[in-house]
């Protein structure tokens, strides 16, 4: 058995052949034209653009544990356009075309990682079906035209994001209490410790080396210490995300956030009959707590949500990506939406980590004259983010001028979190209000407006 196959539904599901032989760690000191730290989604997009663009070039990924081990491995399979920052935040940071231009690269990004799981012949389970967002009361509704109504004022049509009816929601998803929702196509699901797995071996056909259990505790110009050598290299790229604070003083940069799971034994084929999702579109609902599914192409539930506590510190442990309390209210919410699932079991159980900056922007950025690259906090949002973040890098980085590079999201630098216990209570906060504002919404049918408003302080937008 693979070293991961315990990590989630996505690693279960992978045979012994598709894990393919291991990867030694770094044998001393080396010298290369790009390090690359981390071989998640990030670093390895980064590495397949950069010898797409310069094929000579010599990349040395250095991954800590193994590839797929973090949140490219074991998110919720949603590869969208979505941001983490709104338009509105982005217009104010920079223009209104900017703002444009970036959500429009994020749409054309979904269809570029199909292009490239085609072209490369990854079998990860894509399925183009969109996303569907249920609206399950009035306050949820409200919301739901705002967000498209906004959208659209930005340029972009129904084709891009479409309200819905209450019938036509339940047409797509027959969830309980649905009065409407939204569609937009710009989503796939995928199964991503497949393609994670799959992009890796990509990346080393095309001549990167790939060094596992060989974790980087330094980052500094033109060098990547680990404990097994130090790499120096022309450029240094960090794409470590939620695992950054492992790094020397980079404790505040980002905050990991976690964000847990659960699969169920597959449905029969009468109960997809019944419920909809034919076209294996992910899906949401209204509401302030954060929860997330898809229909995996085997007839299960992989259903997520947000809930979990931050640890005092950003500290990281194997038991905290597994909180019985967070599962079982993940499989009654389940059952709350779908109660034809009965008592149906469940067979996975498993979490992790994403990365989030202080203001909530991602960003993908490139320093010539120290050597030094960086690109994450994607809250989340990273399945797709990670692949415009790799094009855009492997331009920054090879000095071709390209739309992507001028994007707004190029060069952001987030202020650093609070020291804490100030990180610690504000971020518990934020983690606390999304239940009771849900609870005050479907209870009274009005917004909570004075906890929706802290949440969005909180959170920048």
């Amino acid at each position: 058995m693979h070293e991961l196959a315990n990590l989630s539904l996505w690693h279960a599901m992978m045979s012994e052949e598709e894990w393919g032989p291991g990867r030694h760690g770094l044998g001393g000191d080396l010298d290369v034209d790009v390090a690359i730290v981390g071989a998640g989604f990030t670093g390895l997009w980064t590495a397949y653009y950069l010898l797409t663009r310069e094929p000579n070039l010599k990349v040395a990924v250095l991954e800590a544990e193994a590839v797929g081990f973090g949140a490219s491995g074991r998110n919720g399979g949603w590869c969208s356009a979505l941001l983490p920052m709104g338009l509105a935040a982005m217009e104010h940071a920079h223009s209104r075309d900017g703002a444009v231009r970036l959500q429009s690269a994020m749409h054309d990004t979904v269809d570029e990682i199909g292009r490239v799981i085609v072209a490369e012949g990854i079998d990860c389970h894509w399925a183009k079906g969109g996303t569907i967002g249920l609206a399950r009361n009035k306050p949820q509704l409200d919301r739901f035209r705002a967000q498209v109504d906004e959208l659209h004022s930005y340029g972009f049509g129904a084709d891009d994001y479409r309200f819905l009816d209450a019938d036509e929601a339940r047409s797509l998803l027959a969830a309980t209490h649905v009065v409407g929702g939204t569609f937009t196509p710009h989503c796939a699901t995928i199964q991503p410790a497949r393609l994670v797995r799959g992009l890796a071996r990509v990346v080393e056909r095309r001549g990167a080396t790939i060094y596992e259990h060989t974790p980087v505790v330094e980052i500094s110009p033109r060098r990547a210490r680990t404990r097994l050598g130090t790499v120096k290299a022309d450029v240094v790229v960090r794409a470590t995300e939620a695992f950054t604070g492992s790094l020397s003083g980079s404790k505040r940069e980002l905050i990991p956030i976690y964000s847990l799971m659960v699969a169920t034994e597959p449905l029969p084929d009468s109960f997809w009959q019944e419920v909809g999702l034919h076209e294996r579109a992910t899906f949401n609902d209204g509401r302030r707590m954060i929860i997330y599914g898809q229909r995996t192409i085997d007839g299960r539930f992989a259903f997520g949500g947000r809930g979990a506590p931050y640890h005092y510190a950003s500290r990281m442990r194997p038991e905290f990506d597994r909180d019985d309390g967070v599962h079982a209210s993940l499989l009654e919410t389940l059952r709350e939406l779908f109660p034809s699932i009965g008592r149906v079991g469940l067979t996975h159980r498993w979490g992790g980590a994403v990365a989030a900056a202080r203001d909530w922007w991602c960003t993908a950025s490139f320093d010539p004259s120290t050597g030094l690259a960086v690109a994450g906090a994607y809250v989340g949002d990273g399945v797709g983010t990670t692949n415009l973040a790799g094009r855009t890098l492997a331009d920054l980085i090879t000095g071709t001028e390209s739309e992507l590079t001028e994007l707004p999201w190029v060069g952001h630098r987030s202020r650093r979190w609070e020291p804490e216990p100030l990180r610690w209570l504000g971020i518990n906060a934020m983690v606390r209000l999304p239940p009771g504002a849900d609870a005050k919404e479907d209870r009274t049918g009005r917004p909570a407006k004075l906890r929706g408003a802290f949440l969005e302080w909180l959170t920048g937008h």
